[in-house]
């Protein structure tokens, strides 16, 4: 008899099923934490809960019979994932869940910012009839600028296009097709689109790129009265910019469903007019609770029955003889997923995965899900990793191609991608080095051999002398170490251009960056950061 703990309260419909399902027993046990949680756990085979339940490392340390873990939502940042993949558990999200209900209340936030309902409401209560200081402004013929278009933002687009609204949307991989289809338009930056809208709402993950990704800098290109709107993760916003932007007028109002430190009970913004906030309850309709519920249950009632995996956020499913011979080489093809996702920007329109050799000859499809793995990471409201990768490509419209000639060239082995995004096609080829040393062998037209790991500098430059003598000047000048170094041509005369590609001991900042971009003969500079040398994704 396999045996489920329910760690937090779910839907009576998601109980339902494990009752009706054969062989799996279930207990209800919620409001468990440290050592209490950890001794539960360990006595059942899988476990399923919503936000309430911290599931830290600790709780996992040691547990040699949990196997599975579902969370009825879309976070998993209350689970532990790095510790759960080492000791073995799969973790499972329900990512369709809540989409209607999150988009429905990030309209509600937008409609009640923009018609004064709660503080007009507050006036009632307190025994005021005042027409004439709650008029606000209709939603028809503003514009909605939209930060990320996955399920959710396009539910909000949707919407919007129904009030009459024009709307301009950013995703890094909204193509111009896709967003002529949701019959929005497409912008190229978010910082293109700011100075147009009338509000802003966003829909992303809460990553390095995304902190902060409104702040004081960018509320200065925007229109006089914006409003802003955030039912995704708290800390996109920049709260002291908005505080500000408040009391300046620049904002005509902000509304808040998630805050940077949560449970939040304390806020400058909660005192200040023009201001409507919720204690996130995007997620928080019956209709989204139980659905969230039904699957997360039968995510558990299948993986433990059938050994199903599905929307898992830490792991594989293939075997573990397979995954031990294609290690080295899943971790080259997500080492080439992320540098690409660094080195070139625009909304990706196709992809093919040339393999060559005696890799050509083994599971490619998990090389490919590995390489759209680092391709995605970070940009995608959902937690990408090698399972649901390349489904999550097709899924935005991006046309996935494997090509394979098992005759070896210069390599044993080897893999070449050619990325088109907005119509400008990027190759990038690399192999491995005995069993675990990633090394880059192709950038564009340029033949090199690169270290696929840490701080990356890769740089065009005319092919003459004293072009790599000067940019390592100015690197000493400013600090910085160069670890290793790797040049290459396009032709075997000199003469012509050339590219670079240095592993660096940190990070340039922009003045220094500034100052390389203006050396004589250097052309083009990027930086890359890759994880540091067998560290390999937590997902593998």
């Amino acid at each position: 008899m396999q045996k489920v703990i329910v760690l937090d309260d779910i839907a009576r419909e998601g109980l339902d099923l494990l009752d009706a399902a054969e062989g799996i027993a279930y207990e209800i046990r919620t409001k468990l934490k440290g050592a209490e949680l950890r001794a539960a756990l360990s006595d059942f085979d899988g476990a399923i809960c919503r936000s309430g339940v911290k599931i830290t490392g600790d709780v996992l340390a040691g547990n040699r019979r949990l196997r599975a873990i579902a969370r009825a939502g879309v976070g998993t940042d209350n689970i532990d994932k790095t510790m759960a993949t080492r000791q073995g558990i799969v973790v499972m999200n329900t990512p369709g869940g809540n989409t209607l209900s999150t988009a429905e209340h990030a309209f509600a936030l937008m409609l009640a910012l923009s018609r004064n309902i709660a503080a007009a409401h507050q006036s009632l209560i307190e025994g005021r009839w005042d027409r004439k200081s709650y008029m606000g402004i209709q939603l028809a013929d503003k514009t909605l600028g939209i930060v990320g278009l996955g399920r959710i933002g396009r539910e909000v687009a949707r919407r919007a296009l129904a009030f009459d609204m024009r709307v301009i949307g950013y995703d890094p991989f909204l193509t111009a097709e896709t967003a002529t289809k949701l019959g929005i338009e497409r912008a190229e930056t978010v910082h293109e689109m700011l100075p147009h809208v009338d509000y802003l709402t966003v829909h992303t993950p809460l990553t390095p790129e995304t902190r902060n990704l409104i702040g004081f800098a960018e509320l200065e290109r925007m229109r006089p009265g914006v409003r802003l709107i955030n039912a995704a993760r708290g800390g996109i916003y920049d709260e002291e910019a908005l505080v500000e932007g408040l009391k300046s007028g620049k904002l005509g109002g902000v509304a808040l469903d998630v805050f940077i430190e949560e449970p939040c009970t304390a806020s400058p913004l909660f005192q200040m007019p023009n201001v409507v906030c919720t204690p996130h309850l995007g997620a928080s309709t019956e209709e989204a609770q139980t659905q969230v519920a039904v699957e997360a249950c039968q995510l558990i009632i299948n993986y433990l029955t059938s050994g199903e995996i599905r929307h898992a956020v830490n792991t594989a499913s293939v075997d573990p003889k397979t995954l031990a011979v294609l290690r080295g080489y899943i971790d080259l093809a997500y080492r080439l997923g992320r540098f690409l996702a660094q080195y070139q920007s625009g909304a990706i329109e196709a992809c093919v995965l040339q393999y060559r050799g005696e890799v050509a000859d083994r599971e490619t499809r998990l090389l490919t899900s590995a390489f759209c793995a680092g391709l995605l990471e970070g940009a995608m409201e959902e937690e990408v990793n090698i399972v649901n990768a390349d489904v999550l490509m097709r899924e935005l419209g991006v046309e996935l191609t494997e090509e394979t000639q098992v005759k070896a060239g210069v390599f044993s082995s080897s893999m070449t991608v050619e990325l088109t995004r907005d119509g400008r096609k990027m190759v990038v080829g690399g192999t491995l080095f005995g069993n675990n040393m990633p090394r880059l062998i192709r950038l564009g037209d340029y033949r090199l051999e690169a270290y696929l790991d840490g701080n990356l500098f890769a740089f065009k430059h005319m092919d003459v002398p004293g072009i790599i003598g000067a940019v390592g000047s100015i690197f000493g000048r400013n600090g910085i170490n160069i670890a290793q170094m790797s040049v290459g041509r396009t032709r075997h005369e000199p003469g012509g251009e050339a590219i670079g590609v240095l592993n660096l001991d940190g990070v340039p900042n922009q003045d220094t960056l500034k100052e390389l971009l203006n050396e004589k003969g250097v052309l083009d500079a990027r930086v890359v950061s890759l994880p540091p040398a067998s560290q390999l994704p937590s997902w593998l």
